[in-house]
């Protein structure tokens, strides 16, 4: 089904730009990915609803669209609804990932209160480049549907399950399941190398300037560090973060 929308003013357009506020996305269960790559990704998810195009441009050749609607708008359109400063001229209207919060698996990547969308970006491709089987987002958090958090994910939204709960309820859960809680924290904390190794893991990562909340800490099952070889006062959370998961996978 192809439309053809011109005029800025259309209810449609305003309510698509509507998404690039949480607010609008969390009450629409709803969320726009902008560019070629993330439109593919997201269609190879099942999770678009609505692609949106420039009329200047064409639909890649072999993309399997369906029956998904497609929407050509004009460019000032495009820039009305895009995050970035140069605009492939393509986006699409996803449905966000539902889930029952039973996730079965053997890796886990637990986030509390990284408030930097690069970070919290690049930790969900990190964990789903090294095979994860889903990431916890608690409270305090960047919204994991924030347009900067989606380009830095690259599309690993719709490889793995990325899901928003209450840490304090997951981390009970894991290991009440037999899975071994890896906390990361400079006091009281041994060496991450020294990490025994486990079947099923969780790796449990906190905020940039405070790290993981001590209450969350006082629940793992170990804490580890990284040691800081040089002069430098740390490392970059999702930088550790990446060490930490393909240590713990081996």
């Amino acid at each position: 089904m192809l439309k053809h929308i011109q005029s800025a003013k259309n209810p449609k357009i305003k309510d698509w730009k509507k998404l690039l506020t949480k607010k609008e996305r969390d009450k629409t269960g709803t969320f726009l990915v902008e560019g070629f790559h993330l439109v593919e990704e997201a269609l190879a998810g099942n999770q678009v609803l609505e692609i949106i195009i420039n009329e200047s441009k064409d639909m890649p050749p072999g993309w399997d669209y369906g029956d998904i609607p497609v929407t050509m708008v004009t460019e000032e359109i495009i820039g009305l609804l895009a995050d970035t400063e140069t605009p492939q001229g393509i986006l699409a209207v996803c449905e966000q990932a539902r889930s029952s919060g039973d996730v079965e698996g053997k890796g886990y990547l637990l986030i509390d209160a990284v408030q930097d969308p690069g970070n919290l970006g690049t930790m969900i491709r990190t964990a789903d480049a090294a095979g994860m089987d889903a990431v916890i987002v608690g409270d305090g958090s960047v919204d994991v549907y924030n347009p900067k958090v989606l380009r830095s994910a690259q599309g690993s939204h719709f490889h793995l399950p990325v899901i928003r709960g209450d840490l304090f309820e997951w981390v009970n859960r894991l290991k009440e399941n037999n899975v071994t809680v890896f906390g990361t924290a400079l006091e009281n904390a041994r060496e991450y190398t020294e990490a025994e190794h486990a079947e099923s893991f969780a790796l449990l990562v906190g905020n940039e300037g405070s790290g993981v909340n001590k209450d969350l800490l006082a629940l793992t099952t170990a804490n580890l560090y990284i040691p800081i070889l040089g002069k430098s006062e740390s490392l970059n959370v999702a930088v550790a973060a990446g060490i930490l998961l393909y240590h713990l996978r081996k």
